[in-house]
């Protein structure tokens, strides 16, 4: 299964009132494990920076004027997700932003359905809790030290590691997991409720006579004492 941990920045909190993403950054996983390949890109907004966005990420009219535009770089990003479940932290905000930017140069949207969010599945595991990914971090031991100013490369990097905390630990967990089925369709719940049976028929042994003749020979040696002589 191949996802891709994604976070933006923007300039504010609504792309309907001209706002716009300004930095996308991604890591991808397979099968809960990380790949090593990355989504990196700064994106010129073509519009100025408010103070208040600024302060958040640090990126700044100066440095992002040479970037590239959103249109010029839009189906290299949908070429780097291609068909991955999108893992997002508050999906809500960064789907908006991403389709808002996709639609305005003729590009696919994406359906919310390809979002997992990080933000609910943690309110649902820890219900009154902080969810903020600051919070995540200290919960999980996940060390955001290098996370003074949000960055969408290192949040996702971040993000990624509490993901799979969140979700069972940094090994996959096979669907051994109850917690991690709660979300599950009711087939899947019906397989987990799977156990093996006694075969109707039992294997034949796989010891040559040789084989058998030898093992008694040792076990004959060993006197009354040894363990293969004693009976429940």
């Amino acid at each position: 299964m191949r996802e891709i941990v994604l976070d933006t920045e923007t300039t504010g909190f609504e792309p309907s009132e001209g706002h716009r993403i300004v930095e996308i950054g991604a890591v991808e996983l397979f099968n809960h494990l990380p790949t090593g390949k990355t989504y990196h890109q700064y994106i010129n907004p073509e519009r100025m920076m408010p103070k208040e966005a600024f302060e958040v990420h640090g990126l700044g009219d100066d440095f992002l004027r040479n970037q590239p535009v959103f249109r010029a770089i839009g189906q290299a990003f949908l070429d780097f997700i291609g068909d991955a479940q999108l893992v997002i932290h508050n999906a809500a905000f960064d789907m908006k932003f991403l389709n808002a930017e996709l639609k305005a140069v003729g590009l696919p949207t994406l359906p919310y359905s390809r979002a997992t969010d990080t933000l609910m599945i943690a309110r649902q595991k820890f219900p009154g809790s902080p969810a903020s990914l600051d919070a995540l971090c200290r919960r999980f031991g996940v060390d955001n030290s290098a996370r003074e100013k949000h960055g969408a490369l290192l949040d996702s990097e971040i993000l990624a590691e509490v993901y799979l905390e969140l979700v069972g630990g940094r090994q996959p967990d096979f669907g051994l997991n109850p917690a991690a089925q709660s979300n599950t369709s009711g087939a899947a719940r019906q397989d987990s409720d799977w156990r093996a049976r006694p075969r109707p028929v039992p294997l034949s042994p796989r010891l040559t006579d040789e084989e058998s003749a030898a093992h008694a020979t040792f076990v004959a040696k060993m006197g009354d004492a040894a363990i293969w002589a004693k009976r429940n």
